[in-house]
């Protein structure tokens, strides 16, 4: 049983990760007649010296910054209100959770099309404001681009982690709520010392796999700006792809995965730090 297992973690894990390292310090081409050469830290020189790569960084960051908070305390919110014991939670909690089984490329397409000039989003703004609203080209606007994606993408992934809180709040054990009425906790009081301290695992595990889903952001731009308008939405994953894939380093680009799995180790070590249950 273990030797299947073993060989496709090794195949598809080991290998790629042990390829992408040593990758990383030689000129290697995807397409070239000659042989890749070590060349040393002369990829990473040339990445901390590039302007894209630092571009790519603030973007990532950006959408990482603003996509985990709100993300994870609009899901918590749907929770609570899916979970109080009304009639209609079953569809509401169906109807939250539809975007997340549609294909992201498909989402991305549909969001494309309503963030046009003449889109839904555009004619919605005009109809509201009684023709007031200039129409805007969303994506194409270095100002807007960026916050449209992340609309966009917390509107696709909140149900996914709506659920995740859900399963935590139904864990937490009846009697504690029956204690606190008995001493008056109610309302905020209730939240606080009750459900808040009870929902530590789930809180953990949320905000490290939303903050490494935000930190991996690519079909969305892929889809929808292929990194524009002039790198406004360019991410560190999307620029290791259009290097090795479209420009064919895939030295460089080898050179551009390790910064960001850097980076994600950095940041997944420091919640977990954070996170961490204090004796």
């Amino acid at each position: 049983m273990v030797g299947p297992a073993g060989f496709l973690l090794v195949l598809f894990l080991v290998i790629p990760v042990l390829l992408a390292f040593t990758l990383a310090f030689t000129n290697s081409r995807l397409i070239s007649p000659r042989p890749a050469h070590f060349i040393g830290l002369t990829n990473f020189v040339n990445l901390f010296q590039d302007s894209t790569f630092w571009a790519s960084l603030r973007n990532t960051l950006y959408f990482a910054v603003v996509v985990v908070p709100v993300q994870a305390g609009l899901a918590l919110a749907l929770a609570l209100l899916v979970n109080a014991k009304v009639r209609g939670t079953n569809f509401f909690r169906t109807v939250y959770f539809v975007p997340v089984v549609t294909s992201i490329v498909v989402v991305s397409l549909l969001w494309r099309f309503m963030y046009q000039p003449d889109g839904l989003l555009n004619q919605f703004l005009v109809f509201i404001t009684l023709g007031h609203f200039t129409p805007i080209d969303w994506l194409n606007n270095t100002s807007t681009a960026m916050p449209a994606i992340i609309i966009m993408s917390i509107w696709q992934a909140v149900g996914f982690h709506m659920i995740i809180w859900l399963s935590g709040l139904q864990t937490i054990p009846a009697e504690l709520y029956e204690a606190g009425d008995l001493d008056g906790a109610t309302g905020w009081k209730r939240f606080r010392y009750i459900t808040w301290p009870s929902l530590a695992a789930t809180r953990t595990f949320i905000l490290i796999t939303i903050t490494i889903a935000a930190l991996s952001l690519f079909s969305q731009i892929s889809v929808m700006t292929q990194g524009g308008p002039l790198d406004s939405t360019t991410t560190l994953v999307f620029m290791a792809v259009r290097t090795g894939y479209q420009q064919l380093a895939t030295g460089y680009a080898s050179a551009i995965s390790l910064v960001f799995f850097a980076l994600v180790l950095t940041v997944a070590a420091i919640q977990r730090f954070l996170t961490r249950e204090k004796a």
